[in-house]
Parts: C-alpha cells; structure tokens; sequence
C-alpha cells in the first residue's frame, strides 16, 4: 500500500493559501536544485519562510551534550560553516503575541523529534525555533504547522517579523484593555501584505497594555503601540498611542511618539508607516536599513508629515476595521471553576509561588510561568504540557518575551497540583523575572554571527545565582541579567539591569572571548531607557564581575535606591575602577582558560564566524513577482504537453496577471489581488499610457492579455 505524503494527508485542513505558498517554495526549490533559481533570489525566499541557516561547528549545545549526527544532501558541498543552501539550519516558527494551542505545542513537538534535536527553543521575540532542519524537510513541517494553524511566513527575512504583545493581554490589573484582538489582526494584516515586502530590512511590531510595565517593550520596536483610554464628547473610547523608530543592534534608538490614533486607524496608520518605510528607507547599506535610521535622518516633524500624507493617498480597505466587529472571539474560557489556594507547607513550592504566579485581575484564578533555562524544553516536557493544558486551562498558553511559558486561567485551587505536574518533569525552577532567569541569544552555539558564548554564560550564571539565591539581598534578587553574543542584541542586553555583549579582544597574537558589560537599563515603561557601557571583561571573568557588581549595589545603595539610579549616580568611572583588576588577561602559558569560552574547550577563535542572514538579501518585490509568474507560466506548459488545454490556458492566464500585479506595485500603484483590479489598473497605467507597448506588435500582448480576462 502507498503510503501518503504529508501533503496529501493534510490538503484539507491547510489553510488553501498557506498550502499554496508551501507549494510554491517547495517548487522553487526544485529549481535551486536544478541550478535555475538565482541563490541570492531564494535565500530570501527561504528567509520569508522561516529557514534560516544556522552555524553548526562544533556540534555541541551549550551544556556540550553531543547533537544528532548531522547528515548533508548528496550534493550539499559546504562553502563554511552553514553557508550552503541546503546546510542544515534553523526553522523560525512565528507565534503571533506568543498564544499557543494545545494541539499546536503537540504538534511543535513532533517536528522537533522528527526533523530537529528534539529541542523547542524560545525566542525573546516569542517564536519557537526547532534547529538542524535539512531544507528538504521544511515543506513537510509547514504543512504540518499550517493544519494547526501556525506559519513561517515572515518569520525572517526582511518584511513584518512576528507581531509580539503582553503575554498578561486580559488578564492584568494594569492595563487599559486587553490588545490581544488588535496584535492578531496586526499579525495577519501585514501577513504578506504587498506593502511590506519591499523594505531594506526587518520591521518589528509590538503591542503593550499600558506604558508602565514593560512586557510590550515598545520602546525599542520599529512600529510600537501602547494602549490608552481617552474621552470624545465625553464617551470614553479606546485608542493607541503609535509609536517609530526603536532598535536595539549597535546603534540603539528609543521610539518617538507618531500619534495618538483610534482603534480605528491602528492597521491603516501602521500600513501608511510601512509604505513611507518601503519607499524612503536604506536599500543599499543593511547596516543603516532600518525605520531607526530613517526617522533619525528625516526627524520626527518630518516623517509625521509623510505618514500623514501617505494615510491620505491609500485606498479605502475593509480589513481595516473588521475585527472591530467581534473583539471577543479570542477571548478565553477558563475550563475550570475559580478556587482559593490550599494551605501548603512546603518551603520549595512557596518559594516557586512566590516568583512564578501572577493573580489575574479574574478572582480565583493566576497565570503560571514556567522558568525555562535559556528558554528551552524538549519534544517528551512540551507534549506533557499540551496534556496539562487540556487538562487544567483549555487553549491558554502563551510564550513570553523573555523565553519562558505562561499557562493562563489556572484555577487557584489547582495550582499545588499544576506544580507537582511540573515539578515531576523537571519544570518546577522558581526564579521567574529574576536575576536568576537568564535571558539569552543563540551567541556562539548556532548563530553565525556569534562572538561570544551567551549561552554558555547565561547557563553558567544560573547554576551559581541559584547556589546563593536565598543569600542575596532582596533588591539584587529582582535584578535582570540578559546576554547577547553579538552587537545585534538579540537578547536584549540594552533594558537589562546587567547586560552583557559579546565582543572579542586580541591579546599576545591570540584571540580571548569577552563580553562588554552594559548596566542599569531600563526594564520597565516598555523598556524606557538604555543602559551605561562600562568596558569589556573577558568572559571567564563575567561571574566574578556580576559577584561584585551586585555587592557593590548592596553595600552602597540608599535606602530604596533603584538600579539604574544607582548605576547614574556613582558614574561609569567608579564601576571601572571596581572591575579594572578583572579587565586583565594573563598571557596564554600563564592561564589558557582565558583563551577558551564558556561550553567549548577548544581555543577560542572567530575564524568559524559565518555570513550573517539576520538581514537577508535586499531582492525587489517585483522579482518574487516575475519569478512566480514564470512558474506559474511552466506549469501551464506542462498542462498543455499532458492535453490539459483548459487548465493550461487558466495557468497561463494566471501567470499574466501575477506579473501585471508585479509591474503595478513596482510603480508604487496600491492593487488588490483581485483579476478585475488588476486588469483594470493595467489597462490604465500601462496599457493605455503606452509605458508597457511593444510598438512592433501593436500592443498585441495586452490586447490578448484583456481578452483573456474578459473570457
């Protein structure tokens, strides 16, 4: 007997445009394969899809457990480390404001074991990310996402990344209302949306429910919006305050307040931002590609001006405000009952109580995060929490911004046992949202990019902060650390209270890991300030700099004296001088363990460092648009050959229009994807102005083109 093929087995419960799409990378593949696809074409193509490639090196994660033993194409020849297209690499999973279904974490589970290292990592953006993917399996584990209702598309590459928000979204006492339904159709809208998929580099969305806490972060995104109340003729009405222009990366930029808009005009606004973003922004030079970089070049005045001028000029669309009509449907039922805590006496569990369960403004019930270390659990923990969340809270789990997983609607009463649950599966660690839960990029283990080990500092921290946690004073407790490998700040280091960046320094002729050590950022008001870079310490020495650091705090602080004020008031010069003495590096034959970094014995070197994707390649919207249509041409060819004249001549006909819609948004003209707009916005801007005319033809193509469609 046959045995079916995924895409048989699920064509009926994919979505019919995501299977579409699956299906045509899936095709271009073939064509990379043959050698009939320009590389840098489909690298962006993979990158729009969420393949990613990864580094590979050394083999080892960051606590040196072997991986699988990774197998190449036949024809998979390594240019370097994960250059290849078909290398194996990193699958990005978009998760849009982190919600996670039941079935979707089972099925998240699945493809880990059978396509990855059986390791689910989360991302500070609130993805998943399953690594050492072989590019042939991808189109399999898209369709098997699909059917559950999760893509990849955009979740890299240079358009919409993943739309992030509160994992507290109606649930918190905070907020001014719950931006759960507006980061959905944020994340949607933009799903492949014409209008961005022509920037010269990511753009990253975030929604928070109010400006105090920071679990929105706008401050640092390119596209921000803070939920606010305001009253019109004396009714109160929702609204958001949009703000442009935050990053992180080398440069960091805090965003500027665009303005204050309505519910109303959040997606046409936003859309208004991405087409002046698309239009004025850096092309040519990645590393001043971002809206950042345009808002600081053109001010804030100005580029109000053409956002406002832009919003006037776009065609009126029904999406705009249609889930404004039903603001509820992803509203969550709890499934059990509201209870009241039991007595318990246990010193552990009070302690995990203590930092891991927020009280939902709903009486009787909490959410409970999970400390994830460095924000991974394997494919056997997340199916045992898709049975617990069918058991104890229904569909309400959300991944959060600093690596960590919330479950949602727990009933007070149940919570003993939700933590003997966990605790039975080795998820029970307290310490969420302190100094002991590390956040961390992939740094040296699997980014290209990587200077230095963040992971295998962030896990090093962790294991001594956890020895002496009950020891420290309670203000250092509170205290967050997060690690980036590099100077893009994929983990954040900017808001944090101790952030470390990789760095590398060159001593006697040989290369020695350190890490620059940034202090007294801002976490909370949506990550509102950055911090103070103090110098760079070699990373085997970064312990011993957070040991007297956080005594220095101790001793010297005043009575209720924050972090950052501190760090303000005793200046750069004085943490200097603290860490000065561990700044040095002794000569290799003194001491080579300088000359290693954190979970790799080997000597230290930056010569594995690959070519970064982070960016993608800058490619033209209208080539995705040609290359399509052209395919969509050979499969009419093929139609044709097999007898299949009808279907040919629909393909045909559909590659026509595919490369009109191409030409259209090329010229910057807003077209929908329906044929009667098409045709009709190229009888008009091309046909009839003679632009696209073939004057030895007599226009014979567009007049055939016309005919077709009137058919």
């Amino acid at each position: 007997m046959t045995q079916l093929s995924w895409k048989e087995k699920l064509q009926d419960a994919m979505p019919k445009a995501w299977a579409d799409e699956v299906d045509a990378f899936e095709a271009q593949m073939e064509l990379m394969k043959k050698g009939e696809l320009d590389e840098k074409l489909f690298m962006e193509a993979r990158l729009r899809r969420g393949a990613y490639g990864q580094r590979y090196d050394n083999g080892l994660r960051h606590d040196g457990v072997e991986q699988q033993t990774l197998t190449f194409p036949q024809d998979g020849i390594i240019k370097g480390p994960g250059t290849h297209w078909d290398a194996p690499g990193m699958h990005r999973i978009k998760i849009p404001f982190g919600k996670l279904s039941a079935d979707q974490l089972e099925v998240l589970a699945e493809c880990a074991e059978e396509y990855s290292d059986a390791i689910l990592h989360i991302t500070t953006r609130q993805d998943i990310q399953l690594h050492f993917i072989h590019i042939e399996d991808t189109p399999d584990l898209m369709r098997r996402l699909a059917a559950v209702g999760i893509t990849t598309r955009e979740a890299c590459g240079n358009s919409v990344r993943n739309v992030t928000a509160c994992p507290f979204s109606g649930v918190c006492h905070d907020e001014s209302f719950d931006v759960t339904p507006y980061a959905n159709a944020m994340a949607f809208y933009f799903l492949g949306h014409p209008d961005v998929q022509d920037f010269g580099r990511k753009f990253k969305v975030a929604l928070s429910g109010c400006k105090e806490n920071p679990c929105g972060l706008v401050n640092f995104h390119d596209l921000g919006a803070i939920a606010v109340m305001r009253t019109i003729d004396g009714k109160p009405q929702r609204a958001f305050e949009l703000y442009v222009g935050g990053g992180l990366g080398s440069v960091p930029h805090e965003a500027k307040l665009l303005d204050t808009v309505s519910e109303e005009e959040l997606l046409p606004m936003s859309q208004a931002v991405c087409r002046v973003f698309a239009r004025l922004g850096e092309k040519k030079n990645r590393s001043r590609a971002r809206v950042k970089f345009l808002v600081k070049s053109l001010g804030i005045e100005e580029f109000r001006r053409l956002v406002f001028e832009e919003r006037k000029t776009l065609r009126a669309d029904e999406e705009w405000t249609a889930f404004l009509e039903d603001l509820h449907n992803l509203d969550e039922t709890p499934l059990k009952q509201a209870g009241t805590l039991p007595q318990v006496d246990d010193a552990e569990f009070k302690r995990w109580y203590a930092s891991n369960v927020f009280k939902q403004k709903q009486a009787g019930y909490a959410v409970v995060t999970l400390t994830l270390p460095l924000g991974d659990i394997t494919s056997q923990q997340a199916r045992v929490l898709a049975n617990m969340a069918r058991r104890y809270t229904g569909d309400t789990m959300r991944t959060t911004v600093e690596q960590n997983l919330a479950f949602r609607w727990i009933s007070e009463a149940d919570i003993p046992a939700f933590y003997n649950e966990l605790k039975a599966i080795g998820l029970a660690e307290p310490g969420a949202s302190t100094i002991t839960d590390i956040t961390s990029c992939p740094g040296t283990d699997t980014c290209k990019l990587g200077i230095s080990a963040s992971r295998g500092l962030a896990g090093e921290l962790r294991n001594r902060l956890n020895v002496i946690h009950d020891d420290l004073a309670e203000p250092v407790q509170k205290l967050r650390i997060k690690a980036s490998g590099c100077f893009n700040a994929c983990g954040q280091h900017h808001v944090a209270d101790l952030g470390f960046l990789g760095v590398s320094r060159n001593v006697g002729g040989r290369r020695v890991p350190h890490f620059q050590v940034v202090l007294g950022g801002e976490w909370n008001n949506n990550g509102g300030s950055y911090g103070l870079a103090i110098g760079a310490v070699p990373s085997k020495k970064i312990p011993e700099a957070t040991q007297l650091i956080t005594e220095h705090y101790t001793k010297h602080c005043e009575e209720g004296e924050s972090f950052q004020d501190f760090i303000k008031r005793i200046g750069k010069a004085q943490i200097r001088s603290l860490l000065s003495d561990i700044m040095k590096v002794p000569a290799y034959a003194d001491d080579p363990s300088y000359y290693s970094d954190w979970g790799d014995a080997r000597e230290y070197t930056i010569g594995d460092m690959g070519v970064g994707e982070c960016a993608g390649e800058v490619v033209p919207f209208i080539e995705f648009g040609l290359q399509a249509s052209e395919r969509e041409s050979f499969d009419a060819q093929v139609a044709l050959d097999n007898g299949d004249a009808a279907k040919g001549l629909a393909l045909a006909y559909g590659s026509m229009v595919t490369a009109a819609k191409a030409l259209l948004r090329h010229r910057e003209h807003q077209v929908s994807d329906e044929a009667d707009d098409v045709v009709a916005q190229f009888r008009t801007h091309f046909h009839d102005t003679q632009l696209f005319h073939d004057p030895f033809a007599g226009g014979k193509f567009a007049q055939y083109f016309f005919k077709l469609h009137e058919r």
